[in-house]
């Protein structure tokens, strides 16, 4: 279902942002695609564009970050907490312009069932790459500047929306290095009961990184992929 009346005249802005985003502004900014992630799109163009949405709210516990975590019954990435979002469909525009804006703010009402017009954008991420699904990805950043109630909108689709103060994110406590069965390793976050990790914990780890947000964290500390069995 596209509710792209929605997002129409989608811009991105930087005013009037809480001043503790500066960080964010300033990394989103300056960020190489190459200091986010060794996995970039295909030079032959091939993949399907797509986009997340993350969204930086203010909470009883200072900032925060909205995820989800994706139903345990679908194809890929089931189970797996990450911002929302998903493919670019056609009524959102050009991939290669204000589509993933548009694309960001449709997913994330859908899937939460956030009203768009409460959120400022204020950064794109440069273009990344999910080799296991073969998603081209265009991390964009907002300000959740009137928060609306959110949840689980489709259980097919996601079995829970929350919230994570950045504190949380920050904590050493909470963090670790995931270790998949095929011997590739990440770093992950242990918060709100969730592991979170793979791509979303790879993006919310340079976040943190060149915001200077970053704390100094065990490295040797291994989750194991296979942690729920």
């Amino acid at each position: 279902m596209t509710r792209a009346s929605h997002t129409k005249g989608v811009t991105l802005s930087k005013d009037g942002l809480p001043s503790w985003l500066d960080p964010v502004v300033n990394a989103v900014e300056t960020v190489e695609p190459r200091q986010l992630s060794r996995f970039l799109p295909p030079a032959n163009g091939a993949g399907r564009q797509s986009a997340v949405l993350i969204l930086f709210g203010e909470g009883e516990r200072g900032p925060e970050l909205l995820l989800m975590e994706r139903a345990s019954s679908l194809r890929s990435h089931a189970g797996q907490p990450s911002f929302p979002g998903g493919a670019l469909d056609p009524e959102d525009g050009d991939p290669h312009g204000d589509g993933p804006l548009r694309a960001a703010l449709r997913e994330a009402e859908e899937e939460t069932g956030l009203d768009p017009s409460g959120v400022q954008l204020f950064g794109v991420l440069p273009k990344l790459y999910i080799p296991v699904s073969g998603f081209v990805v265009t991390p964009v950043l907002g300000w959740w500047r009137e928060p609306t109630p959110v949840g689980v909108v489709d259980p097919n689709e996601t079995a829970r929306v929350f919230t994570v103060p950045v504190a949380d994110l920050t904590d050493p406590d909470n963090r670790a290095t995931t270790v998949h069965p095929s011997g590739h390793r990440g770093p992950a976050f242990l918060v709100e009961s969730a592991l979170v990790w793979g791509f979303t914990a790879g993006i919310i780890d340079r976040l943190l990184h060149y915001a200077s947000w970053e704390r100094p964290w065990d490295r040797e500390k291994q989750v194991p992929l296979d942690w729920r069995a």
